[in-house]
């Protein structure tokens, strides 16, 4: 049932985030640590990490940063065993780092393909293996993955971005199946466009940025980009018991672009 008390809703519990540095990652990291959690960030820019650590630990939080590469196995272990070994425990697992490129498949090349694919979705799927042993023996746990709107419908010149990100929900559907009956709960949030230092840097790559960001808010019906606040609310909705009969779910955190033509 879900806490209308006002107590801290992940209190005593253990997160492990990915691409925790930045963007819709920092601001998840923190608000998780506000509401009780101990946080495990994951990432590559240790300089990024250690800043987040430290805006935890002063206010109070309990935080490590653990320099991640989700693509890579060896990594992804010891990320897992650091977080094992400093908490004891791990509650949930928010698979958010990623990456995105722009092109169509004649723009892309096979490295840059593969670059996405690594980063995206099998960086998710290797966190979720290493990661579940450890829910199902407590029989609990909440996985949360950041999709896209890009996994419910395609965008132009996005081609290995739509790729991979269809392919977290459609794989967030299937851990969601195969591990409810240890109650898992699996579930895809769905931003669209979120006003992130990755957004601003595919903006500053196209010919007039002012334009490119009008156009994006035009396509959003509340009108303007989401911040990264937005998004980490419902990855705290969909951490807590709150959200405790979803899984399988796209969590739309959009602004109204899937709802129509604004």
């Amino acid at each position: 049932m879900a806490d209308t008390t006002g107590a801290m809703k992940l209190k005593g519990r253990v997160s492990i985030i990915t691409g925790g540095n930045s963007g819709i990652g920092r601001a998840t990291s923190l608000l998780f640590a506000k509401e009780g959690s101990r946080v495990v960030i994951a990432g590559r820019n240790a300089s990024r990490g250690k800043e987040v650590v430290d805006a935890i630990k002063k206010g109070h939080g309990e935080a490590m940063f653990v320099k991640t590469d989700v693509s890579r196995s060896s990594d992804v272990r010891r990320l897992v065993d650091a977080a094992m070994e400093q908490f004891g425990k791990i509650d949930v697992l928010f698979n958010n780092a990623a990456i995105s490129p722009v092109g169509t498949v004649l723009e892309t090349s096979e490295e840059e393909w593969s670059e996405v694919i690594q980063k995206n979705l099998t960086g998710t799927f290797l966190c979720t293996k290493y990661v579940l042993p450890h829910m199902i023996k407590r029989k609990r746990g909440a996985i949360i993955n950041t999709g896209s709107i890009n996994s419910l419908m395609a965008m132009k010149r996005e081609a290995a971005y739509d790729a991979s990100k269809g392919g977290v929900l459609m794989l967030t559907r299937a851990v969601a199946m195969d591990f409810a009956e240890f109650n898992i709960r699996v579930n895809c949030i769905c931003p669209g466009a979120i006003d992130t230092p990755m957004l601003r840097d595919i903006l500053s790559q196209t010919p007039d940025p002012a334009a490119a960001e009008a156009s994006l808010v035009k396509m959003h019906a509340l009108g303007r980009l989401g911040l990264p606040d937005e998004v980490a609310q419902m990855a705290l909705f969909l951490a807590s018991d709150d959200s405790s009969f979803i899984t399988g779910a796209a969590m739309p955190v959009d602004g109204g672009m899937l709802g129509g033509w604004a």
